[in-house]
């Protein structure tokens, strides 16, 4: 039997369930996932290899208006993702009012097969699901709909049966042994950053990004230092809290996610420091990974 791999991007709004559908066709934790939205600002691949396939999925930030240098850097992700996938899977939330333009604006020109996964329908009914499934088939008239509820499993199955279907005979991308395309620092820093996005309430989540600056691995133990980067003063004050107890908040946590992760005993220690704007800023957008 000859042998398969392809791309297969995932793409959708914010909020629409994009991670946890990755986590659940991938069967691991790749993606942060918090019920903010806007948590995703990179692309990550997680990838799933047998002996006969290999199917490398990819997570993209949601779709949005760019309004700072960040988002224009997060909708550029988006793009490339488009761009190579062999097949497309548009998430979308069963109650989201949903601006389409946004998103045909961003398949214009892709060739690749478009499957629609209505998610979230345990929270809905059948007559919604089924007027869903309608709209989408007149909207997009996408190669095949699913209703799927990827926090619960359901009708997973299938659109991995639909997805193996669809994958071109290809050399693996990858080694077989590869999950993602990210190294742990990267996971590090992501597990510390869906702490603040479940901690801290309005801007604060949004005007923060975390920035692993050392990662020494042991036997038995992994020395993690973290820089949280704020664009303000006041911002510093609301991340570290009274006599630190916030900051403390969010490494026990974090700590704890990296440990289950890492599958090691982990040192963690975190500092905070202001970079006014760095949102706006192409150099830091670039010094911290963003292309």
């Amino acid at each position: 039997m000859a042998h398969k791999a392809g791309f297969v991007s995932i793409i959708g709004k914010p909020n629409a369930g994009k991670s946890t559908l990755m986590n659940a066709l991938v069967g691991e934790k790749m993606s942060i996932i918090t019920p903010k939205a806007q948590t995703t600002r990179h692309r990550i691949l997680g990838i799933v290899n047998t002996d006969d396939y290999q199917i490398v999925f990819s997570d993209t930030p949601g779709i949005i208006k760019p309004h700072y240098a960040l988002h224009e850097s997060m909708m550029h992700q988006v793009d490339g993702s488009i761009v190579d996938a062999d097949l497309i899977l548009l998430v979308t939330d069963i109650h989201e009012e949903f601006n389409e333009q946004d998103v045909i604006k961003k398949l214009e020109g892709s060739t690749a097969p478009l499957v629609v996964l209505i998610n979230k329908i345990d929270l809905s009914t059948e007559d919604e699901v089924k007027e869903k499934v309608e709209y989408w088939q007149e909207k997009l008239n996408p190669k095949a709909i699913y209703a799927i509820s990827a926090l619960l499993d359901h009708n997973i199955k299938a659109v991995m049966d639909f997805v193996l279907d669809g994958l071109p005979e290809h050399p693996a991308y990858y080694e077989k042994d590869a999950l993602t395309d990210r190294n742990d620092r990267f996971f590090a820093s992501e597990m510390i950053r869906a702490q603040i996005f479940k901690q801290y309430k309005k801007e604060i989540p949004y005007s923060t990004e975390v920035i692993v600056t050392a990662f020494v691995e042991g036997e038995k133990l992994h020395r993690i230092s973290a820089e949280i980067i704020v664009e303000r003063d006041s911002q510093k004050n609301i991340i570290i809290g009274t006599k630190g107890e916030m900051l403390k908040i969010v490494g026990t946590y974090a700590r704890r996610d990296m440990e289950d992760f890492f599958q090691k005993k982990i040192f963690l220690e975190m500092f905070v420091k202001v970079i006014p704007d760095w949102r706006s800023k192409k150099n830091y957008l670039k010094k911290f990974g963003y292309e």
